[in-house]
């Protein structure tokens, strides 16, 4: 009897959760916990990759070659990760909504995205490695440490994309914990990888290792995915690919990815102006300190991913009270594991650099720059939430222009700006290298003002990413002016079919009693995000 228990436990443990219902912050906490030990495995997923290589015999110019590959690498990984970010917002409205053929035709049409968009990196990629590294003014004796590690990274970029976006589907329906469990499988390969390959290949064995061990998650993701057909319906006619899913993925998706491109483009401007100070130890103290601040940003990331979900799910089930009980208990949830974090990563953080390399030069200027980034930690405890309660309603407009402002022109404007000023100064305590950290400090303050204001004002609060059968009807839609009218769908707008006790079009229903699978309208379109009060 009690192993009956115990399986019943783990199947209830290992799968998707509801988050429209129960308290809500015990439903985001059991999301979080699960993302934050996930996070924290990707973090020891990519410290293992710098301590295994900061500790060969090829020391800190290959650790410092992988840290300025990575923004040449993320420039390209926009592409799917805007993608994923879409994917994961229709996901959760469906699941909330209960409708199993919308979250079927999203499933089907992220696959056959996912395998094309992967081609066309792996196609793609190899031909603008050399130009991307000139661009940015890669130090020579970093050169063919920096191309290798991209080419061999770009070839397997398709388990990359495939692992985040069936991952993403995941938390979208609330399990959290089935991806937690394949990271932390993946991890184990990783080390195993780098331990394995590294002291003979250098760079070479890192990328190996990494994208080997993302194949292995991206496999046990799909097949996760694939086992929880009781929540939606895949069949040939899912699997025919909609072109008005495609693009309300892709006009979710493309805001996120737009963003999170120019971000990379800043950032490969910021290590062009790193390069420009011809100083191997300060590009290497720059990729650790990107590390351990990993770390530190664990659990606000990891809130504002649960946050979104919530929100997604909720908005999709017509609660909006619950979106608000549930960013308050969140933020409060943040604050309190980030005094405990804080303090931990700034008390040990010479003991982790030491795990990384045993220059004490290098780790004595990489906690310089730790303690300079440090307060940020507790602004993004307000900041990380309210985006993303932002986002899982479907406004990746807004994030998209703040990011632009923010994260793009103002910190190249403040860091070359800043930078000038410390070098013609002559600055002694707050020198050039001191001055980009600054520039970043500075706009991540800004960002968090800005993002207060679209949170309390903002055009997210009037935005439903798709109708669904009990959802307000528009025009060409169900209950809608030349829609089809679906008998037993509550809620039709003007024109369709007015049911006792049903809401008029444009007031969000509330499902106490949801039907297990709504539909969306025959023709093959999705219908523009909807106003609700």
């Amino acid at each position: 009897m009690e192993s009956k228990k115990e399986q019943g436990f783990l199947q209830k443990l290992f799968s998707p959760k509801n988050m429209s219902e129960g308290t809500p912050w015990k439903r985001l906490a059991m999301f979080a916990i699960p993302q934050i030990l996930g996070n924290f495995a990707q973090q020891l997923y990519n410290t293992v990759d710098t301590i295994v290589v900061g500790n060969s015999r090829w020391g800190y110019t290959a650790l410092a070659a992988v840290g300025s590959s990575f923004p040449v690498l993320m420039v390209l990984m926009a592409l799917f990760v805007g993608v994923a970010t879409g994917t994961g917002i229709m996901v959760a409205q469906f699941f909330g909504a209960r409708n199993k053929e919308g979250l079927g035709k999203t499933i089907a049409n992220c696959t056959i995205m996912t395998i094309a968009v992967s081609l066309f990196i792996m196609i793609v990629g190899p031909f603008i490695v050399d130009p991307m590294l000139k661009a940015i003014n890669t130090l020579p004796e970093l050169y063919d440490y920096c191309k290798t590690y991209l080419l061999i990274s770009f070839l397997g970029i398709g388990g990359n994309f495939a692992y985040n976006i069936y991952g993403g589907m995941l938390r979208g329906m609330g399990d959290s914990f089935s991806a937690l469990g394949f990271l932390l499988i993946t991890t184990v390969l990783n080390i195993i990888g780098d331990l394995l390959l590294v002291e003979r290949f250098g760079v070479a064995g890192v990328a190996f290792a990494t994208i080997f061990a993302q194949a292995v998650s991206a496999v046990l993701c799909i097949r996760k995915v694939l086992s929880l057909k009781q929540y939606f319906t895949l069949t040939k006619k899912e699997w025919k690919p909609d072109g008005a899913y495609i693009k309300r993925i892709i006009g979710l998706g493309i805001p996120s990815g737009i963003t999170m491109g120019l971000s990379s483009i800043s950032n490969l401007l910021v290590t062009r102006l790193i390069n420009s100070f011809g100083d191997s130890m300060f590009i290497a103290a720059n990729s650790l300190t990107m590390r351990v601040d990993g770390y530190a940003m664990m659990p606000t990331m990891s809130m504002g991913m649960a946050m979104s979900t919530f929100a997604g799910q909720n908005i999709g089930a017509g609660r909006m009270d619950r979106v608000k009980i549930g960013l308050r208990q969140c933020i409060f949830m943040s604050l309190g594991i980030t005094a405990v974090m804080g303090p931990l990563v700034l008390m040990f953080g010479p003991n982790l650099l030491r795990l990384f390399t045993p220059e004490q030069a290098l780790n004595d200027m990489t906690m310089g720059l730790i303690y300079i980034i440090a307060p940020t930690y507790v602004i993004n405890c307000i900041s990380q939430p309210m985006m993303g309660v932002i986002r899982g309603a479907g406004d990746t407009i807004s994030p998209m222009w703040m990011g632009i402002g923010t994260n793009i022109v103002l910190r190249l404007i403040t860091a070359y700006g800043f930078v000038a000023l410390a070098k013609n100064a002559g600055a002694t305590l707050w020198t050039q290298e001191r001055m980009v950290f600054l520039s970043m400090v500075f706009g991540m303050v800004v960002n968090a003002i800005i993002t207060f204001f679209l949170y309390k004002y903002g055009r997210w609060k009037n935005l439903r990413i798709m109708n669904f059968a009990g959802g307000p009807g528009r025009p060409g839609g169900p209950g809608g002016p030349g829609g089809p009218k679906f008998p037993g769908a509550p809620g039709g707008g003007p024109g369709g079919p007015k049911f006792p006790g049903a809401p008029e079009g444009g007031e969000a229903p509330k499902f106490p009693g949801a039907p297990e699978a709504g539909e969306i309208p025959e023709a093959s379109s999705v219908p523009e995000a909807q106003e609700h009060e």
